[in-house]
C-alpha cells in the first residue's frame, strides 16, 4: 500500500512555442550533456514511486510515493524532502536517520518504482503530438518516433528544444532531418524538455 499519495496536477502547455523565436541554433552535444541528462533522469520528482526495503524491519518497509512538495513521510523520520534525491542517496540518509537513535546498523535499500515525474512533451507537426514518459539516453528521434513521426507539413531542421535548467529557459535548433539521414549527432533530451517542429515555410 502506497502510505502517501498525491494525484499530480496535470501539466498543461498554454503557450504557443514560435520555432526559432530567440532560439540558439546548432547545439553541441558532448559528454557534459550526457552526465547532465543522466543524472536528471535519475533524480526524484514529484509522483514517483519508491520501495523501501530495511532488512527485518517489515514496519519500515514499504511503497511511498513523492508528494507534490518533493516529500514523503516516513516512519520514525517523518516528512523528508526527496526531490531531486536519487535512489541510493535516499537509501542513504534513511540509513542515517535510522542510526541515529534508532537501529545499531540498518541496512536499507531504495527501488524506484514508478518514475511519473520525468515527461517530454510533442508539439507541432508530428502525428500524434502529446506527452511521453522519459527513459534515460532518450534523445529526440527516439521521441519523435514515439509521436508517430512528423507530418508531411513539417520543417524538421527547424525543431526546437525548450529547457528550463536552474530557472532559465533555453532553446535549441535541433536539425531533425539531419540527424535521421546520419548528418549530424543526435540529441539527448531531458525529463520535462518540450519539442517543438514547426510547419514548413510555403
Amino acid at each position: 500500500m502506497i502510505r502517501k499519495a498525491h494525484t499530480t496536477s496535470a501539466i498543461v502547455l498554454a503557450a504557443a512555442i514560435c520555432a526559432g523565436c530567440g532560439a540558439h541554433s546548432p547545439y553541441d552535444p558532448d559528454l557534459a550533456e550526457l552526465v547532465k541528462a543522466s543524472v536528471a533522469a535519475a533524480a526524484l520528482g514529484p509522483g514517483d514511486v519508491v520501495e523501501v526495503r530495511v532488512y527485518r524491519e517489515q514496519e519500515l518497509s514499504g511503497l511511498f510515493q513523492v508528494s507534490p512538495d518533493g516529500t514523503i513521510d516516513y516512519p520514525l523520520l517523518g516528512t523528508r524532502r526527496v526531490d531531486g534525491l536519487t535512489s541510493s542517496q535516499l537509501a542513504s540518509q534513511i540509513r542515517d536517520g535510522l542510526r541515529d537513535g534508532y537501529l545499531k546498523e540498518p541496512y536499507v535499500t531504495v527501488t524506484v518504482k514508478e518514475f511519473l515525474s520525468k515527461r517530454v512533451y510533442v508539439l507541432g507537426q508530428v502525428e500524434k503530438p502529446g506527452t511521453f514518459r522519459f527513459e534515460d539516453g532518450m534523445n529526440v528521434i527516439q521521441v519523435i518516433t514515439l509521436a508517430g513521426g512528423i507530418t508531411k507539413s513539417a520543417r524538421p531542421n527547424s525543431t526546437v528544444v525548450t529547457r528550463v535548467e536552474g530557472g532559465k529557459e533555453t532553446r535549441l535548433v535541433v536539425p531533425v532531418k539531419d540527424i535521421s539521414e546520419g548528418r549530424a549527432r543526435n540529441f539527448q533530451l531531458r525529463p520535462g524538455d518540450i519539442v517543438f517542429v514547426p510547419e514548413s515555410i510555403l
